[in-house]
């Protein structure tokens, strides 16, 4: 890629990492990150992520981080479009950038988490945000937690600063180990003065490996409260409906999750303890692996 280090405006503009590929008018926008790879339990994060990408009105792509140098690409795999035997092309990983209208604008940061050279892709995305008069940049994630799934999904909240942590609640409780590239870039806006949040979703651990739209919905409603961020969630309701159900059918025929389950709903409505939550973060982990 090209040797430029100041990312600006200018349609084609190629940084160490990110492609400028349109330039659209914005006002304020919110920018929300989330990169599969770490922990995203109930890929909440990047299901909330594609889904505001998708249903933001007049969404656009205005940005692209080609991984093809930047990632694993034994566990990134490329795509291929194979027709009648001829392979017609090959889709390299990338993470994306779109911007929108979701009753407020938007620019939406999504893709699987590069492998090296977080700190330029942390450094550009502030920049970026900047360049656009950004107000907030929020990243969204799952993390797999002791909590049962007929209870509504609670999503915790980190912060920049101390001041714009006091503004929100609940909040994680305190943590210190392996992080992930969407933290680092939050941490990167905030020392930039970009206020800055985390939203993670508490996806029952027992559930944490499948897709939960109750988790990806419940991460937008805290959005929308955060940073007025409005989009259209009835169809995420149908399907929280119908997972609810596929759950509920696989909890009565396996009798080992049911006593888990019973055992989860007989616990007081608390958030977990900081041990639980690293010892299920670390389950998670093994059980990906």
């Amino acid at each position: 890629m090209g040797s430029c280090h100041r990312l600006v405006r200018g349609v084609g503009t190629v940084t160490d990492v990110i492609e400028i590929t349109q330039d659209v008018p914005l006002e304020s926008p919110v920018v929300v990150v989330a990169l599969s790879g770490w922990v995203d339990a109930g890929s909440a994060g990047e299901a909330a992520a594609r889904y505001l990408a998708e249903h933001a009105q007049g969404s656009t792509e205005i940005g692209r981080v080609d991984l093809s140098e930047y990632a694993d690409l034994q566990a990134t795999r490329p795509m291929i479009e194979l027709i009648d035997g001829v392979t017609r092309k090959v889709v390299w990983p990338s993470i994306v950038f779109t911007a929108g209208r979701a009753g407020t604008d938007v620019v939406v940061c999504h893709g699987p988490e590069p492998s090296v050279r977080w700190p330029r892709l942390a450094a550009e995305t502030v920049k970026l945000a900047q360049d656009r008069d950004a107000r907030m940049l929020v990243t969204l994630g799952g993390m797999p937690a002791p909590v049962s799934h007929r209870r509504p999904v609670k999503v915790l909240a980190t912060a920049g600063t101390r001041s714009l942590a006091q503004e929100l609640s609940p909040l994680r409780v305190d943590y210190a180990g392996p992080t992930g590239a969407q933290t680092v870039i939050q941490f990167a806006a905030a020392e930039a003065g970009l206020p800055a949040v985390g939203l993670w979703a508490q996806v029952p651990h027992y559930l944490s490996g499948t897709v939960s739209p109750a988790a990806t919905r419940s991460l937008l409603a805290r959005l929308r409260e955060v940073a007025g961020v409005d989009i259209d969630l009835v169809p995420l309701d149908r399907e929280t409906a119908a997972y609810q159900r596929q759950v509920e059918e696989t909890v009565e025929a396996r009798s080992d999750i049911a006593e888990l389950v019973a055992r989860l709903d007989a616990q007081p409505d608390e958030l977990p303890d900081g041990d639980n939550l690293v010892s299920e973060i670390e389950e998670f982990l093994r059980g990906e692996g």
